[in-house]
């Protein structure tokens, strides 16, 4: 198969990651922190190595202030809830996946916060600044943003926004989802209180991995209790980080393959990497511009898009074209609502959806071609 849904996960992996993640769970799977014995300790020292390669990969002060999480949604819910509390304003975009609407919508609905959606373009998805500054009031306590979205890869003015929620002491959070990995990310130059990032996409991991920063000047409320291998003896969750936020035994084998996904990039170099799959993305959007019955949705542009791409084939919708690239070209894309409703009703595809492109490391021009050829051969049957 000719893979093209790399917003959704990466694949395939580095071959590091394999090789890593087969040698932890065949010479150190143990519990890590939960014992003395040499492989727990073995164990444990992975992991903590995993952490402070990524405080250093996205500039954190201290490395106590990387959580792991099981993926970038359970990081939102912990940041979201755990900073937010009742009566209190938060901001967010109209371009957001279900993974920051859901929980806000949820925190609404409850009476516990409220909520106001700034306004992005119609036609790019771009973030409207001066609505977002009309929004602010004087009890706001967080701006949670997408840092590009997973629908159009349109990038958000997180600088910006930074620097303002720097100027107006409002926390500021972003949902680096489809980024970590792929651009550079320095939470302190950037302003950035609380990241969300998931480990099975930019950052080459596997699947059910993912992680939060959390300034350490924040207070969080822990979501879960339990079991963290320290201060067994007491009836309540310790309070130091990030034990107070990692309840129950880590998924030991997961982060080291995250952390050797982490490795690869910084070995290949990250410009390097990124700017491969912006030549990709560049072509395809150059190629598709080219035909009549192809709708392209977002800024159309490499400098102002991540490597995602949304279209649509005349009036079809779009889970019939991805049905018929997978089964008649061997194409895999993503087609549909991407979880991002908020996303469509901005675009006005809520109904149709739209076919999702999202090229990764591993695909070539080659790829972009028969994808190219495919489109072609579906619109010669659109009457």
């Amino acid at each position: 198969m000719i893979y093209l849904d790399n917003a959704a996960t990466s694949f395939p992996k580095p071959e590091t990651v394999y090789q890593k993640m087969d040698q932890f769970m065949r010479e150190k799977g143990a519990n890590p922190g939960r014992a003395s014995h040499q492989l727990a300790a073995a164990a444990s020292r992975e992991i903590t190595s995993v952490r402070k390669l990524i405080a250093n990969f996205f500039n954190i002060g201290a490395t106590k202030e990387v959580v792991f999480t099981f993926n970038a949604t359970d990081a939102l819910n912990l940041g979201l809830k755990g900073v937010v509390t009742k009566g209190d304003h938060v901001i967010t975009s109209s371009m957001e996946h279900n993974s920051v609407t859901r929980p806000l919508k949820h925190l609404e609905q409850k009476g516990i916060i409220k909520l106001s959606i700034v306004k992005c373009d119609s036609e790019t998805g771009e973030l409207e600044m001066n609505d977002l500054e009309k929004k602010i009031t004087d009890n706001t306590r967080l701006i949670l943003l997408t840092h590009a979205s997973n629908v159009t890869g349109t990038l958000m003015p997180i600088k910006k926004v930074g620097e303002l929620a720097a100027e107006e002491n409002i926390i500021f959070m972003v949902d680096a989802a489809q980024t970590a990995g792929v651009y550079p990310i320095d939470v302190q130059k950037l302003n950035i209180d609380l990241l969300a990032f998931s480990g099975h996409k930019g950052l080459l991991g596997p699947q059910g991995t993912g992680g939060l920063y959390i300034n350490e000047e924040l207070d969080l409320k822990s979501l879960r209790q339990g079991g963290t291998g320290s201060n067994s003896e007491d009836l309540y969750q310790p309070e130091e980080i990030p034990d107070k936020y990692e309840s129950g035994t880590p998924n030991g084998v997961g982060i080291v393959g995250l952390g050797a996904g982490i490795e690869y990039i910084q070995e290949e170099g990250m410009d390097k990497l990124r700017n491969h799959k912006l030549e990709l993305t560049d072509y395809l959007l150059t190629e598709l511009s080219k035909m009549s019955k192809v709708k392209i949705y977002g800024p159309q542009d490499i400098k102002r898009q991540a490597p995602v791409i949304s279209i649509n084939l005349a009036d079809k919708m779009a889970s019939e074209i991805g049905f018929m690239l997978d089964r008649a070209f061997d194409i895999g894309i993503r087609d549909g609502l991407h979880c991002a409703p908020f996303a469509h009703r901005t675009l006005g595809t809520l109904e149709q959806g739209t076919v999702r492109i999202s090229p990764g490391g591993f695909n070539n021009q080659e790829d972009c071609d028969k994808l190219i050829g495919a489109i072609k051969d579906i619109l010669r049957q659109i009457r």
